[in-house]
């Protein structure tokens, strides 16, 4: 059942987590299906992923969408529609430039550099559109219409119409194929601890899940940071080549093992005593080995909390 939270406003009405309700079959049917729809966003990765999720942009994003009252799935969504538009978008525009130097005497770079003045110059505007666009794809949050969105760009010194922010928008669902229900940590996550829950897993699912969202929330703030430390200590190199890090980067946007390791971070935060049970119930769960899922989490922890902990004998 959906409880409002004190002090919410009308237009966002927020149901708190419900953990157990749900059966075996389908807990099953369910976590196949993410498993699947990881690995095909894992082998249709693009080599620039994770080039949108600057801490800058992503702070921005949730500032503003905690201002705009958004839930969590719903920043989180805001952050991968922006990151696979903004990738797409200029991988578009940039073939069409290599495409059109071909009939002309204009030389590539010169195209791109005119893009690049624009893209800087209307990166505000689509980054709008995209908290926007997931706005609407939220069940839990009402829309976030054009006057407030307007108010907001105006405060920033933009003179952008209503006109302008619908094409923005068009533009980005045109971008995506209007396939916007890009996949997020999210679902990964509670659906991991739905099943820990129904395994018997000693912590409570609720108090973990609520330390989860402040990990899932820092991961996303520290990601480089916390994603060099664990690419250092998978080479053993202080200073990764260029190839190395292509091929972490599977690693970087796995959001199985993401989900995985904050688990296990939350878990250790939680109650350190039962931190070996959990990480042996989430290899059983996911197939990722303990050590892959250890690793991680001792990443975030020590981004977190600054603390070293104990291996796993």
């Amino acid at each position: 059942m959906s409880q409002m939270k004190e002090g919410q406003p009308l237009g966002c009405i927020r149901p708190s987590m419900v953990f157990g309700a749900v059966s075996s079959d389908t807990l099953e049917d369910v976590l196949l299906d993410l498993a699947m729809e990881n690995e095909r966003s894992l082998s249709a990765l693009s080599q620039h992923a994770g080039c949108f999720k600057e801490t800058s942009i992503v702070e921005f994003v949730f500032l503003l969408s905690e201002q705009w009252h958004l839930d969590n799935s719903a920043r989180y969504q805001a952050v991968e529609i922006l990151e696979r538009f903004m990738i797409k978008h200029i991988e578009d525009i940039y073939n069409s430039a290599v495409a059109a130097q071909k009939d002309s005497d204009k030389a590539v770079t010169d195209n791109w550099s005119s893009f690049k003045v624009q893209c800087h110059e209307i990166f505000m505007l689509r980054l709008v559109s995209c908290i926007q666009i997931a706005s609407k794809l939220s069940f839990h949050c009402s829309v976030i219409n054009n006057n407030t969105v307007l108010k907001f760009l105006q405060s920033l010194g933009y003179t952008y119409s209503k006109e302008e922010l619908l094409e923005s928008e068009l533009t980005v669902l045109k971008a995506l194929q209007f396939q916007m229900n890009v996949a997020t940590p999210c679902p990964y996550v509670e659906m991991l601890l739905e099943v820990l829950g129904h395994n018997g897993c000693e912590l409570p699912v609720k108090r973990l899940h609520d330390i989860c969202l402040k990990i899932l929330d820092l991961v996303y703030l520290m990601r480089n940071s916390i994603y060099e430390t664990l690419l250092r200590a998978a080479v053993e190199n202080s200073s990764p080549n260029e190839l190395q890090r292509v091929m972490f980067l599977t690693v970087k946007e796995d959001f199985m093992l993401l989900a995985a390791g904050i688990i296990a971070a939350s878990a250790f935060i939680l109650n350190h005593e039962c931190w070996s049970q959990v990480l042996e119930h989430l290899n059983c769960i996911t197939g990722i080995t303990v050590e892959s899922i250890l690793e991680l989490s001792i990443a975030i922890l020590n981004h977190s909390i600054g603390t070293t902990t104990p291996r796993k004998h």
